[in-house]
């Protein structure tokens, strides 16, 4: 299963010239914890600003996010995936690095979507339920002398 049908997609973004306040309304507003920043007349991937940046890079600094721009607090360089990295395979690397948030690029290091640590967990929920209904199916209808 390909990456983008977990992911957010499209991702959504911000200008690295963004205030930190203009960031933080596109994140609520799209009901999501991290804005890819992009280079719009390129769209090149600059790094990324998630709910994390705000706490340690805004707030405990006390940072005024009307006049603080994404450039100064983001995270960057960021980590990527392609979108033929496996659900697996990006697990393991969110938690190996203790990221919560994932760019998936394509050629080009365009961006094609945004993965979640949560969106990864839901569909291994969802993987296991299906098995667990299938095993329980299996023994139930395992008749006698079987």
């Amino acid at each position: 299963m390909s990456l983008l049908k977990l992911a957010h997609v499209p991702p959504a973004t911000v200008e690295p010239q963004a205030t930190v306040l203009e960031a933080v309304s596109v994140m609520a507003r799209e009901g999501v914890g991290a804005v890819a920043v992009l280079e719009t007349e390129k769209s090149e991937l600059r790094g990324i600003f998630t709910e994390r940046d705000v706490m340690l890079r805004v707030v405990e600094q006390g940072r005024n996010p009307r006049e603080t721009q994404v450039r100064e607090v983001m995270t960057s360089p960021v980590e990527t995936v392609s979108e033929e990295t496996t659900a697996a395979e990006a697990l393991t690397l969110m938690l190996g690095r203790h990221l919560r948030h994932l760019p998936i690029v394509g050629s080009g290091r365009r961006l094609l979507g945004m993965l979640s640590i949560r969106n990864l967990l839901e569909h291994q929920v969802e993987d296991l339920s299906r098995e667990l209904h299938s095993l329980d199916q299996f023994l139930s209808n395992d008749g006698p002398g079987g």
